[in-house]
């Protein structure tokens, strides 16, 4: 029973496409990495504190200088938690922010403004450490995947603004105001705690806006190329009906928003009705488009 539960658990997991439940596992290991580390200092096991030369070597630093001395740091920042609660609600942001966005969209363009967003936040940062008067901050260095998490909160929101949340106690609340909340608390705690941190949050939060803008006018910047090109697609959407069945085929655009004017025309519906306003061949239409390429 319990191989047949944990095989269950696997296939569900990390055999989807999905890279999210990847995301979240790295990030998990180096926490509990780091604090056995901690924990064997604590019972005198190791005289050197691992912990501490941990969270130094793998955040991302402010002083450029600095960074040149640790530039692997660029890449590990973002899968480093010191803290169980930050560690925890991150981990469920992205994991309830990250499958909306692939419901709509495919893995390639979550994993590009993901990561894209990572870089582009850290080169910010550090641009931003030359500045004296940010310089006097509470913490001098950056961890944690709050750069990717801004970006993807804000394109979800952008991308279905109206799209509706059942919340304990709160009742329905639209992503548009809950990505609203999100990014102000997270700009005012990031802020509070490191200046530049919070600017850089704020411009990848932005820089989800402009990903997802961009979608709409048929610019697919997850293909690094701009090109329109159309070719035949296999994919067939059938509804069935009492008296016969009718197969819709259609054509499909390579920038991955799959039909661009069908979709385009759904995803203009959402922004303005919400998802709940979709037909169900429309609903039908934008989950297999978005499946399509994953």
């Amino acid at each position: 029973m319990k191989e047949s539960v944990l095989k269950t658990f696997w296939r569900d997991t990390y055999q989807s496409k999905s890279p999210i439940p990847f995301i979240i596992s790295v990030q998990v290991i180096i926490f509990v990495l780091i604090h056995l580390f901690d924990l064997l200092k604590e019972v005198n096991l190791l005289e050197v504190s691992l912990y501490d030369y941990a969270a130094d070597y793998l955040s991302l630093p402010l002083s450029f200088s600095q960074f040149l001395t640790q530039p692997w740091s660029i890449i590990t920042y973002p899968f480093l938690y010191t803290g169980l609660f930050q560690l925890l609600f991150d981990c469920l942001w992205l994991y309830w922010m990250g499958n909306i966005f692939l419901n709509f969209l495919n893995r390639r363009q979550f994993l590009f403004l993901y990561f894209s967003a990572i870089f582009l936040g850290a080169c910010l940062y550090l641009g931003l450490g030359f500045i004296p008067i940010l310089q006097n901050s509470v913490q001098l260095s950056f961890h944690t995947s709050t750069f990717a998490l801004g970006a993807v909160v804000a394109s979800v929101a952008t991308l279905a603004p109206r799209y509706e949340v059942r919340l304990l106690l709160l009742g329905t609340v639209s992503l548009k105001t809950i990505a609203l909340i999100y990014i102000c608390i997270e700009l005012v705690f990031t802020g509070l705690m490191n200046k530049a941190g919070g600017i850089s949050f704020l411009a990848t939060a932005c820089w989800g806006i402009l990903f997802i803008r961009s979608l709409h006018r048929g610019k697919d910047l997850s293909l690094l190329k701009w090109e329109k090109t159309i070719k035949k697609s296999k994919m067939k959407v059938v509804h069935q009906s009492k008296t016969a069945s009718t197969t819709y085929s259609s054509y499909r655009h390579t920038s991955d928003l799959p039909n661009q004017a069908e979709i385009d025309e759904i995803l203009d519906k959402i922004s303005v009705g919400g998802y709940e306003s979709l037909t169900s061949r429309e609903k039908e239409v934008l989950f297999k488009a978005s499946k399509d390429d994953k």
